[in-house]
Order: C-alpha cells, then sequence, then structure tokens
C-alpha cells in the first residue's frame, strides 16, 4: 500500500468570489487522499442576500451550517414539487445526489456552510462536480434557443432570457426588491437534523440517511482534553475543524504513525478504514464535524489494555 499524505489542509481552491458571496474547495492536488478515498469537500460562504444559483451534483453530501441562517430550495429526483427549509447554526442537511438545490442567506450576517461527502461516483473522484442550470456555466445555456422555445412553449427572445440573460456563474447578490421565501414549507425535521442538540447523526435515528449512505457527529472537546483512539471498519472519516486546535494523531499499518500533526480552525483531513485516530485539544478546546461513508457507522475504541509481567519462574531447592 502506498504511504498516504494524511496532512490537515486548509481549501487550497477558490471556486468563485463574487459580491454575493464564495465558494471553496478542498482538491486532490494539495490532498490526493481525497481522490483515493473519493471523498469531497467545500465550503459556501454567503454574504447577506447572497443566492447560491439552482444547481445539482454528483456527490451524495452532507451541508452542516457553522454559523448563520439560511433557505434552502430542494427538489429531489423522485419528488417534483420544491422543499422550502430554513435551516440554521448546528444544522446538518443531507443533500441527496442530482437533487436540485438553491441557497439563500436572508440574514443580517454571513452564512458558511460546509459540505463533506463521497465522490466515487463524481466525474472527478476527490472532488465534488456542480451542474448549475442557469448563469454562465448554465445547463440551459448549453441548449440552442430553438430547443428552448419548443421544450418550454418560449418565444425566442424570452427563450435567451431563460438561457443567456444571467451574468453570474455561481452565486449572485439579489436586491431587497426581490421576495425570497421566509418560511419553511414542510417539515424541517424530515430533512434536517440538529447536531447541537444530538451530536449523533445516523440512520438510525435520521431514515434519510438511508439513502445517501453517510452519517455524521459533532464533537466538542474541553480544553486540554483528549479523544480516545478509535477505527471504523467500513468507512473513512473525513474530518473538518470548526473551532478551536489541538493535535492529531492516525496510526496505521504495522503499528505506524501516519498522521501527527496540529490541526485548526477550518483545516481538514482524513482517517482511513481501520486507522485509528486520537485528537488532543489545546487550551481553548477543539469542535469539529466528522463525517463517515457509512449510514449507521459506529466507531470501535481501543480497549484498555494492562500488560501484567510475567512472574518468573523460581527453581526447586534441594535440601
Amino acid at each position: 500500500m502506498a504511504e498516504l499524505n494524511l496532512s490537515p489542509q486548509m481549501a487550497d481552491a477558490t471556486v468563485y468570489e463574487g459580491e454575493g458571496g464564495g465558494y471553496y474547495a478542498w482538491t486532490p492536488a494539495k490532498s490526493p487522499v481525497l481522490s483515493t478515498a473519493e471523498l469531497g469537500a467545500g465550503k459556501l460562504v454567503l454574504n447577506p442576500r447572497g443566492f447560491a444559483l439552482p444547481h445539482y451534483a454528483d456527490t451524495y453530501k452532507i451541508g452542516y451550517v457553522v454559523q448563520g441562517t439560511c433557505t434552502v430550495g430542494l427538489v429531489s429526483s423522485n419528488s417534483p414539487q420544491e422543499k422550502v427549509i430554513i435551516i440554521n447554526g448546528g444544522d446538518a442537511i443531507p443533500v441527496p445526489m442530482g437533487s436540485i438545490s438553491w441557497w439563500f442567506n436572508g440574514g443580517d450576517s454571513d452564512l458558511t456552510i460546509i459540505f463533506l461527502g463521497e465522490s466515487s461516483q463524481s466525474y472527478n473522484p476527490g472532488q465534488i462536480d456542480y451542474f448549475f442550470l442557469t448563469g454562465t456555466l448554465g445547463v440551459l445555456g448549453g441548449f440552442s434557443t430553438e430547443f428552448i422555445s419548443k421544450i418550454y412553449n418560449f418565444n425566442e427572445p424570452d427563450s435567451k432570457k431563460l438561457a443567456k440573460s444571467q451574468s453570474e456563474a455561481l452565486i449572485l447578490k439579489l436586491g431587497p426588491e426581490i421576495n425570497m421565501p421566509g418560511q419553511s414549507n414542510c417539515n424541517i425535521g424530515d430533512y434536517v437534523f440538529n447536531l447541537i442538540g444530538c451530536a449523533e447523526m445516523t440512520a438510525d435515528n435520521f431514515p434519510l440517511l438511508d439513502k445517501i449512505g453517510l452519517s455524521a457527529n459533532l464533537v466538542r472537546l474541553k480544553p486540554n482534553s483528549v479523544l480516545d483512539p478509535s477505527y471504523g471498519t467500513d468507512s473513512y472519516r473525513i474530518i473538518y475543524v470548526i473551532k478551536g486546535s489541538g493535535q492529531a494523531q492516525i496510526v496505521g499499518l504495522n503499528g505506524t504513525r501516519a498522521l501527527d500533526a496540529s490541526v485548526q480552525e477550518d483545516q481538514l483531513f482524513v482517517v482511513p478504514k481501520f486507522f485509528a485516530v486520537a485528537l488532543l485539544s489545546e487550551e481553548q478546546g477543539m469542535e469539529f464535524l466528522c463525517v463517515s461513508t457509512s449510514s449507521s457507522f459506529t466507531p470501535q475504541h481501543l480497549p484498555y489494555v494492562r500488560i501484567y509481567p510475567l512472574k518468573p519462574q523460581v527453581k526447586n531447592q534441594i535440601a
């Protein structure tokens, strides 16, 4: 087995940045283990009134709200009805592969959402590929106006407007004259799980995860405390540090230490299957999100083993 580079990394690619916000990604160029493990990671930052254009992706992923409030529009592949969902800090929302979604920050402060998932079916394993409906990179813009007019029964000017009028690529800032939904139109509990209230999200307590094959947990370490060593038998783990800092060690084959590094806010690292990981927080403590490529992940903790020294044998003494 080739040696894996498990070094913690910040997002290394600015995919888009504009007035409405930005999208940043971790790529295999900087974190090759993402490709090996077929994982994907990205961070969406929306400024107030920022709007991420409708899109779908070729990965299953979980979005976690690090800060802020967001209105999400979600259209599942098996249902044409759009669900409007309000999510807040601490909420996790699974996003199935191929589902169409848009994201809007209707609050007064910046919104940050981290997306972690698996990319085994991605065109580029190790990253999340997005397909936008409109905008300069939009799928609709790739069709001719003749096709658009016949598909949607539009005249040619309206067809061009639908496919070509939006000049932004990924994110734009909406003006105050545009009214966006202010409340959910469905049962939020069917789509969103708050990890602050319950730190572990698996298919056992959130059945939607069965459809995407992922689970997540939120870990908060007090200052100068340790997370005992654990390993997984059926999945990779991708860990994103939300706040604080500490030390991470990962041990793999033949007792070899595969990672011994400081980790800090906004860094990400991967724990392979069967590799044991332990973390030690520093003075300010540490909080991190862990997403596993199993819908019912249960970490296996290394037991405390006491090794007793063998007593030396006493030879019989002949009087």
